[in-house]
């Protein structure tokens, strides 16, 4: 599971479904590289791997490469036990709204904005009108509401392994080590060596994952890849990947 594009509960669906039903697997491994991406998606995909795992009584182990950070954490969560690599950098439970403000701008050069709506809400922060106060305190609180939702997952999911001594919701990042210490992963290691070590030197592995449709690897889209591109490296590059 890598990339916002791929943070789709939709596209990933039937990926996770042979995963756990196909030829009745002893376990299942996520191989996660995320920094994020929809709340609601990542929710939905966790919500999934969680359905599956408990009605077919298979375990879900996780494995990070090199980010699984908000929203990715939040997947990783999912699974009953997650590893990583040293340099692996994981946290970052929290929940971010951006955006611009081009009104400025806009009267430099001499254009008028108008927006009606029927609502006096319908038109919340729109970045070309100046910023209000009430709206600014509203998003707030949706994001409050949305990382309560975040912090009520990981508890759930991680439970006592947490350090409760600390606190784990402001946002902030680690490496792996660290993470370790504070219970937001249990251990240091990589999936085939793991596995084998869990299940024997002969396990099989199946490996299952998103397909590029033929038209996009025929470059018939090259400006929404390239803009994709983009927006993942920027995603990435919050956390110094």
């Amino acid at each position: 599971m890598a990339g916002r594009g791929s943070m789709s509960d939709t596209a990933l669906a039937p990926v996770l479904e042979k995963a756990f039903r196909k030829g009745k697997p002893a376990a299942v491994a996520l191989e996660l590289n995320s920094p994020g991406g929809s709340p609601v998606q990542s929710s939905l995909i966790g919500a999934r791997i969680r359905r599956l795992a408990e009605e077919l009584d298979v375990p879900v182990i996780a494995f990070v490469e090199d980010v699984a950070a908000s929203g990715g954490y939040w997947l990783a969560a999912a699974a009953d036990e997650i590893y990583a690599d040293d340099s692996s950098v994981l946290g970052s439970i929290g929940v971010i709204s951006s955006s611009f403000g081009a009104h400025v701008l806009l009267k430099r050069q001499g254009i008028e904005r108008r927006v009606h709506t029927a609502g006096e809400s319908k038109s919340m922060l729109d970045p070309f009108s100046p910023e209000k106060k009430e709206d600014v305190a509203r998003l707030e609180g949706l994001l409050a509401d949305i990382h309560e939702n975040f912090i009520t997952h990981v508890k759930n999911r991680r439970g006592d392994k947490l350090d409760q001594s600390q606190d784990l919701f402001t946002g902030e990042i680690w490496l792996a080590r660290r993470a370790q210490e504070l219970g937001l992963i249990d251990g240091i290691a990589h999936l085939k060596p793991k596995m084998q070590e869990r299940f024997g030197d002969k396990v099989k592995f199946r490996r299952y994952g998103l397909r590029k449709p033929l038209w996009s690897r025929f470059g018939a889209s090259l400006a929404q890849d390239a803009i994709a591109g983009l927006e993942e490296r920027a995603a990435y590059a919050r956390f110094g990947l």
